[in-house]
């Protein structure tokens, strides 16, 4: 056989440091000893240090829109979120929200990135009605089961799914709290209804990376939320390093291995590249053959490069389901350059997708009337 061109034993270098790097951060989640729960991982470990904080507090920052906060959330961290409205919001009928979890790395700001900000105005999530409210929560600095520089970041633990509407539940001799972060986003949508400028029959989630699966799990949690409609989501009940997975159930769960949700029909939209960070293509079609198999509803949608909608997706940048396969350099980076741009050629779509489903009179019981004894099943 021919000797490696100087590249080739460069790429392959490369490639086996990424691998090395990949099997040292999953065996420290072992070597740490992550003890899986009802509700799958630990609590995401919150990242106070000098860094986290100086990063946490300069990112608590809405370009163009208005601050909400600081509300002190259940660990004692002091939370915000963004608010964009249309002009006139408040002397309007109700309008549809569209609540925005951003991607991690980033903050609430990144939301002006997607080109929603300028819809607010003019974007229909109602018939004959445009404009919306778009709130756009922050997450936290916290420990993350992604590789490299994302295992500690801003963003949202969807890895704790203790999202039960009762709050903090027991099992056993154990009591499990609310995961942080959905109780947080519970706080800002509770103050926004408060103003009454919210039509709760259409409160919409959507979310980019990390905060798209932060808004899948709180979709599929929250009899509230009418749709989701999200991008690049890794599947937040599996992917990666997380070594807690569950199978999302709509019954009671039997055993750690599944995870009760209790908005199971909620519609949901997945728009994802064919080739994408990490690989998780792949991981995307496991999580809609779930939600399909626990008699969920999931319009999933691949896109390649150009924007246009395809049939599968690209072998060549990963195949593994838990997106935790060798990939190529070139690869990876094709991918990283793709998830890190909105795809706004889909935003006309992802809006229609949301406004043909608002809660119908069916799931009238469901809807949020403004008492926190009913949404949330406890009186605090």
């Amino acid at each position: 056989m021919p000797c490696d061109t100087r590249q080739d034993r460069l790429r392959h270098r490369l490639n086996a440091s990424i691998a090395l790097m990949l099997a040292l951060l999953a065996s420290l989640n072992v070597f740490a000893g992550i003890r899986c729960s009802p509700f799958g991982d630990p609590p995401a470990q919150v990242d106070r240090g000098w860094y986290a904080s100086f990063v946490t507090a300069r990112n608590s920052v809405c370009l163009g829109g208005k601050r909400l906060g600081p509300w002190t959330d259940g660990n004692g961290d002091a939370r915000y979120a963004c608010l964009y409205e249309p002009a006139g919001a408040a002397e309007r009928e109700p309008l549809p929200m569209l609540v925005f979890l951003h991607p991690s790395e980033t903050s609430a700001y990144s939301v002006i990135l997607t080109g929603l900000v300028g819809l607010t105005d003019k974007g229909a999530l109602k018939e004959g009605a445009p404009g919306f409210i778009l709130l756009a929560p922050q997450g936290r600095y916290t420990t993350h089961l992604y590789p490299g520089y994302d295992s500690n970041a801003l963003g949202w633990d969807n890895w704790y799914r203790q999202l039960s509407l009762a709050g903090a539940v027991a099992v056993g001799d154990v009591t499990y709290d609310e995961n942080a972060d959905a109780a947080s986003i519970d706080h800002f949508v509770d103050a926004m209804i408060a103003t009454g400028k919210v039509d709760r029959q259409r409160i919409y989630m959507m979310g980019w990376s990390n905060g798209a699966s932060m808004a899948l799990l709180y979709a599929l949690n929250r009899p509230w939320v009418a749709a989701a409609a999200v991008y690049s989501a890794p599947d937040p009940f599996s992917a990666l390093f997380d070594v807690c997975t569950q199978t999302p159930v709509a019954i009671a769960a039997a055993g750690d291995g599944q995870a009760r949700v209790f908005n199971p029909r909620v519609p949901l939209m997945h728009v994802r590249n064919d080739c994408d960070i990490g690989g998780i293509c792949p991981n995307g079609n496991r999580f809609a053959a779930r939600v399909r198999a626990f008699g969920g509803s999931i319009e999933d949608v691949i896109v390649d490069s150009s924007g246009n909608r395809v049939p599968s997706c690209d072998d060549s940048c990963g195949t593994d389901e838990m997106a935790d396969g060798r990939i190529g350099t070139v690869a990876s980076f094709r991918g990283l350059a793709r998830h890190v741009r909105w795809p706004a050629r889909w935003n006309e779509p992802m809006l229609n997708f949301l406004r043909r489903h608002p809660l119908g009179t069916a799931n009238d019981k469901n809807t949020r009337d403004g008492s926190h004894e009913t949404r949330t099943g406890r009186g605090d």
